[in-house]
């Protein structure tokens, strides 16, 4: 009853959130240039395409821009402060995927563009688990501790499972709704054990293969129509080096935190300070989370490790 009385109604929340983003989105100068470039590209291509009749496109538009401020609400609602550059990665990341590879076609017509997004998002991810597991590691609420080297793995590991998941959704759209997500590749050889006539799970192989019929037509492919297997096997090892890359990254960070490793700094996120948290600076009441008792005995907590706090008669 009572958290119910003190908690600010939903429309006020709102507005503190809204102004918390704002603040945390200006807060970089660097990011924010980048943030405003690429929501007027967004915004631009969003009323070209509506003018088209691509309205499919406008939704992608949509759903970009909802995007855009995704790091910012993440650094505002969890109390994260992610370095400008990495900031700058997720931005260019999103417009890439999005815009430039669904409504663009570079997908189709730069043939590597899906293996530098893999490999970025296999980055991004382990950048993510990295972050989320380093945060307990370093929290007073939390009795949770990983070496350096355990909690590369943990980073490592986090992404190359985001990876997976990502890889059976696509397997999914492609067999539910007949997408072609697992993009198909040409091969002029293949192995297999369906065509060894005795049976006797031997591997029978086929080389040069130049023509493929289907139905008695030919697919004019000039070799064998692989449906998505290389694909799906190449997004899961660029996937690999992104997350080695940044679970390299982390563990150097964390092994040398305090001694002045700024470059590496500049990729791994951190707990913000309190004077740049955005929601409580907007308005917002702390961890909204907190019940009024919870308040209280996390602030008795903080005045028992306050080394200059005393108690008065």
């Amino acid at each position: 009853m009572g958290e119910s009385k003190n908690k600010p109604p939903l429309r006020a929340r709102w507005k503190t959130m809204e102004a918390a983003i704002g603040m945390e989105i200006r807060e970089h100068k660097g990011s924010f240039a980048v943030y405003v470039v690429l929501r007027v590209l967004v915004i631009a291509v969003a009323v070209l395409k509506f003018f088209n009749g691509d309205y499919e496109a406008v939704f992608l538009c949509i759903l970009t821009l909802l995007l855009l401020l995704a790091p910012a609400f993440v650094q505002v609602r969890f109390r994260i402060e992610l370095p400008s550059a990495l900031e700058v990665i997720v931005l260019v990341f999103v417009f890439a995927a999005e815009i430039l590879g669904e409504i663009s076609s570079f997908y189709e017509i730069f043939p590597f563009w899906d293996t530098v997004l893999h490999t970025m998002n296999g980055f991004l991810a382990a950048a993510i688990g990295f972050s989320l597991v380093d945060l307990l590691n370093r929290s007073d609420r939390v009795k949770f501790e990983l070496s350096p080297l355990y909690l590369a793995i943990v980073s490592f590991c986090f992404s190359m499972t985001i990876g997976v998941v990502w890889e059976f959704f696509e397997f999914s759209m492609d067999m539910l709704f007949g997408f072609d997500m697992q993009k198909d590749a040409v091969v002029h050889s293949i192995s297999s054990v369906m065509l060894d006539p005795a049976h006797a799970n031997h591997a029978v192989h086929i080389n040069d293969i130049t023509q493929v019929a289907v139905n008695g037509r030919d697919l004019g492919l000039g070799g064998y129509l692989d449906i998505g297997l290389i694909d799906t096997m190449e997004d899961l090892i660029v996937n690999f080096i992104g997350a080695v890359v940044f679970s390299v990254i982390g563990f150097i960070y964390v092994k040398n935190r305090g001694k002045g490793v700024s470059v590496i700094s500049r990729f791994v996120p951190r707990r913000k300070s309190h004077d740049r948290d955005y929601l409580r600076l907007a308005g917002g009441d702390g961890d909204a989370s907190l019940a009024p008792g919870a308040q209280a005995h996390q602030a008795q907590r903080q005045s028992q490790h306050d080394p200059h706090h005393h108690d008065h008669p």
